[in-house]
């Protein structure tokens, strides 16, 4: 490098001032006292790094203000310091949404949780005996209630239950389940892995799209330990295909002493007809038809937080309670509150609608939803004008989550397309979508044909939703 470049550069260096100038300024120390010196200190020497970076590359000095300077540091400080998850708007017209936490809770579930977080509690101690308690006494009598179990207890997910069932019931024995209920589960979890490492061996009986009642009881062996049915919540098999009733079902383990083992997944506590949607199978059902224990979920249709919930017969329980794994899979005392809270709803289910915000998602009428698009579009049009059109359209809503896999919601969207002529449509489709997520609270829609779709049917902050608009900020590069 000759000694004209070298000094060109050494120049670029000078003009930026020290860290500890820097910090010495007034601003620097209300940062200093919101975020710790240690934070501060860490923006500061990356926010210089990056203009010298700049100016060495440009090969030119430049003066940069304190303001300058500052601004940057602030404003990766405030991003750095934000809790997350953070809360997002989901416009996706999925409603439970996997990737956006699955269900909203109701007011009195996050209150349930802060009362529960707020100081000691009394998780595992009966206050009336003064001995230690149990954590599932707080919940198990209102599962019990709602479904007719003899017993219940709770662990972290779905698929937790199933593997603590059995790992505690079929360790190095044999599990009979149909080959058409060989569920995967969201992240490429597959019920054959799930069997696997709870140590039990999968023997798979009928067809992919035929079981009949002979298949299930011709592979009973002293090796079987129990037969399972899943109910497949995720997927319908349609067209030449059969399955064995539960009921019919309980009639074999009856018969050979086993335990019937019933999946729901996505578990509905009540039937959902009367709301205007299909009818699921419910946990009290399956109980009543010969299950003998019960797995299901807690922030799917249920409505609560993440949980798998294992119902039914008192003794099974019992074993699942004393298999070391429960401890390991078990729920914390802010889960147990909030799912004690929702479960506190389904007492009154003729107000369930309008106080569980899932139920309540799923039952909007499609004229609620183009009153608030009527309300959103105009000032969101405004805002677009000189780079895209927006419009109010009829769409089709998911339930999501695996659960009622073929529903379909019909409800209304904001639809946002670029102008006609303006060149670069699907780039400026992405750099809105980008603009919409990077609001104080994220926009999240969806694109398809051509148009960034925000479904409307999960917005329950309307007024926060519009007020948010006069924040977008486009990039450069898609403004007209």
């Amino acid at each position: 490098m000759s000694s004209s470049a070298l000094n060109k550069k050494t120049r670029a260096r000078v003009k930026l001032p020290s860290v500890d100038r820097i910090l010495s300024l007034a601003r620097s120390r209300d940062l200093i006292s919101n975020y710790g010196r240690a934070r501060v200190t860490k923006a500061v020497r990356n926010e210089l790094a990056g203009l010298r970076r700049t100016q060495l590359a440009a090969g030119a000095a430049q003066t940069v203000s304190s303001d300058e300077l500052l601004d940057p540091v602030e404003r990766a400080l405030d991003v750095a310091a934000r809790s997350t998850p953070r809360r997002v708007f989901n416009l996706t017209g999925i409603v439970i949404h996997t990737n956006l936490g699955r269900a909203p809770l109701p007011e009195v579930a996050m209150t349930a949780i802060a009362e529960a977080a707020r100081g000691a509690s009394d998780l595992e101690y009966d206050l009336a005996s003064g001995r230690r308690g149990s954590r599932d006494d707080h919940i198990e009598g209102l599962i019990l209630d709602l479904t007719g179990a003899e017993a219940a207890t709770v662990v972290n997910n779905n698929a937790a239950a199933v593997l603590l069932v059995l790992n505690s019931l079929a360790l190095r024995k044999e599990v009979l389940v149909s080959r058409g209920e060989l569920i995967e589960i969201g992240g490429s979890f597959r019920m054959p892995d799930i069997m696997a490492r709870a140590g039990c061996k999968l023997v798979e009986v009928g067809t992919t799209n035929r079981t009949h009642f002979r298949d299930y009881a011709a592979a009973v062996r002293p090796q079987t330990s129990l037969l399972m049915k899943v109910h497949t919540s995720n997927y319908v098999v349609a067209g030449f295909s059969a399955a064995v009733p539960l009921a019919k079902l309980a009639e074999l383990a009856d018969e050979k002493d086993l335990p019937l083992i019933v999946d729901l997944g996505s578990g509905s506590l009540i039937d959902f007809e009367p709301f205007g949607l299909p009818h699921e199978p419910t946990v009290r059902e399956a109980l009543a038809e010969g299950a003998d224990l019960v797995t299901f979920s807690g922030d799917k249709l249920l409505g609560g937080p993440q949980a798998g919930i294992i119902a039914g017969r008192a003794d099974l329980v019992a074993r699942l309670n004393r298999n070391p794994m429960k401890r390991a899979l078990r729920v914390d005392k802010l889960t147990i509150a909030a799912l004690g809270a929702i479960l506190r709803l389904y007492a009154d289910p003729d107000r369930l609608a309008e106080r569980l915000p899932v139920l309540s998602h799923l039952t909007r009428r499609p004229s609620e939803l183009t009153a608030m698009a009527q309300h959103l579009a105009p000032p969101l049009s405004a805002k677009l004008e000189k780079l895209a059109g927006v419009s109010i359209i009829e769409c089709m809503s998911q339930v999501g989550s695996g659960s009622l896999p073929v529903e379909q919601l019909p409800s209304i969207a904001i639809a946002i397309r670029p102008l006609a002529g303006k060149r670069g449509g699907g780039r400026v489709l992405a750099d809105l979508s980008e603009a919409f997520r990077r609001l104080p609270i994220p926009v999240i829609g969806r694109v398809a044909k051509g148009e960034l779709l925000f479904d409307l049917r999960c917005v329950d902050d309307e007024e926060t939703l519009l007020s948010q608009f006069d924040d977008l900020s486009l990039p450069s590069k898609t403004k007209s």
